[in-house]
């Protein structure tokens, strides 16, 4: 490449963003509010589940193998439900794009809320956009050193926090809390703790702008999911154009409403001109319309120059025709919302329909049978029975599809097929032998159920396996 060729890559132009009040700004600020309040708070909510049970209300239990959601426990073999969120999570937010645009990211993307919180705590340690550009173009002085180190001492703070809030989900908050501080707690703990201190402190403090523009894939296929129905943050550039500056008690014939004062760009948190039209840049926060309605105030002209508006009507009121209704109920809309339904009501199902017991069967496979000395056939199976309720339990088994066989448990009496107790909120695990006699032994292999039943003989789960006899 010759010295007269452009650079491939851009360099990064710094964002100073600019404070601004405003309906939309309050918006933003309640939603930091609560999301943040849910984030770090929610791990110190107790619930008493009795017991041998762990008083936090939402614990995912790696050790234990559970996830305690009040008095909802997910066990492994229920992972769907995880699955089953994560698809109301997609389809609720593709629903949400097509309605309202990139509501998400403008409101109540990580990346937007902690970035707010760490301008928030820049803007009141180094002051607003034009005393943090003139700061940073002045040389280095011990005053400009104290509030450089003050501020990033506070996001480091926040992103400990952040990071500990995270593996208190994991652990009881309480107690890792007293050991992460006297220096006892594991390993794992101090290491994702550093980890998501790291990852927070970088995104939110140096990457910024960064992460929505290069890093989020969000914002390059999220394109597929508006339409000229959608919500969006829109310049009326009807009306604003010809921009240009004005004086007080100069008229405003043959020109736009736009003084072009910048401060909707200024006010950027990804420094995007709106004025420029539609950008994957930007994530809809609706500062700008804040900041645009603040200059219209002064300069006298009505408000809404950016708005939030549909396409369609857009261009209506660029064509001075009157802006037909917006039109939330569309194929689009109606598409999201059937699968979001969908979806939903076999996930309530599942729930209702969810047992208290689970059984797993597995054969031992060598060997595949034993001839006892009397000539019948046995087989051995590992059986293990998921006791999901909060108090100790008692089993029987049975195996069915296999005329006169016997059940007995390696070790135990000739009755405890029918006793098999099982710990609360626990899996009991039994080696199960199954005899047939000679006469009965199938030939090859033949399928069998088994059968568990609660104490009041209720069949609560079934399994279905093979017995293997001799070829004849």
């Amino acid at each position: 490449m010759d010295g007269s060729s452009p650079p491939l890559y851009a360099s990064r132009v710094k964002v100073y963003p600019r404070a601004v009040s405003g309906t939309w700004r309050r918006v933003k600020w309640t939603a930091l509010a609560v999301l943040l309040g849910i984030y770090y708070l929610v791990p110190w909510l107790r619930w008493d589940r009795g017991p041998n049970a762990p008083g936090q209300a939402i614990l995912i239990d790696l050790d234990g193998r559970r996830g305690w959601f009040f008095d909802v426990v997910i066990w492994p073999q229920e992972v769907y439900f995880v699955t089953g969120f994560l698809i109301l999570g997609a389809i609720g937010l593709f629903l949400a794009t097509s309605l309202f645009g990139r509501v998400w990211c403008g409101f109540a993307c990580p990346q937007t809320v902690w970035t707010d919180l760490f301008m928030l705590v820049e803007r009141l340690i180094e002051g607003d956009r034009n005393q943090r550009m003139r700061r940073d173009r002045e040389p280095l002085t011990l005053a400009k050193a104290a509030r450089k180190g003050a501020k990033h001492a506070v996001w480091l703070v926040i992103a400990a926090a952040t990071g500990g809030a995270w593996v208190f989900y994991y652990v009881d908050a309480p107690s890792t809390l007293l050991r992460i501080f006297r220096g006892e707690a594991s390993s794992e703990v101090y290491f994702f703790i550093g980890l998501l201190t790291a990852t927070t402190y970088t995104l939110a403090g140096w990457a910024r702008e960064q992460v929505c523009t290069y890093m989020c894939p969000w914002p390059r296929f999220q394109a597929a999911m508006l339409d000229e129905q959608s919500v969006i943050v829109t310049y009326q550039k009807w009306r604003g154009e010809t921009r240009g500056k004005h004086k007080a008690g100069d008229s405003w014939e043959g020109r736009g409403d736009c003084v072009d004062c910048r401060l909707c760009v200024n006010v950027c948190p990804t420094g995007i001109d709106i004025r420029d039209g539609q950008q994957m840049e930007c994530i809809g926060c609706g500062l700008c319309i804040d900041a645009c309605n603040e200059t219209m105030d002064k300069v006298g002209r009505p408000r809404d120059l950016i708005r939030w508006d549909t396409l369609a009507r857009q261009q209506d009121r660029e064509q001075a025709r009157q802006p037909a209704p917006w039109r939330p109920v569309r194929a689009r809309t109606m598409l999201y919302g059937a699968l979001l339904g969908m979806v939903a009501a076999v996930m309530v199902i599942a729930f209702i329909l969810r047992g208290t017991t689970d059984l797993s069967v597995q054969r031992d496979r060598s060997p595949n049978f034993v001839r006892l000395s009397s000539g019948d056939i046995r087989n051995s199976y590992t059986v293990k029975i998921s006791n999901k309720q909060q108090q100790e339990s008692l089993f029987a088994l049975e195996v069915r599809g296999l005329p006169g066989a016997t059940l007995a448990v390696a070790g135990a009496s000739d009755t405890a097929a029918s006793h098999l107790a099982v710990h609360a909120d626990a899996v009991g695990s039994f080696r199960v032998l199954v005899t047939v006699p000679a006469a009965a032994a199938p030939a090859g292999s033949q399928a069998v159920q088994f059968i568990v039943l609660d104490a009041s003989g209720h069949e609560t789960a079934t399994h279905g396996s093979v017995f293997v006899g001799p070829a004849h």
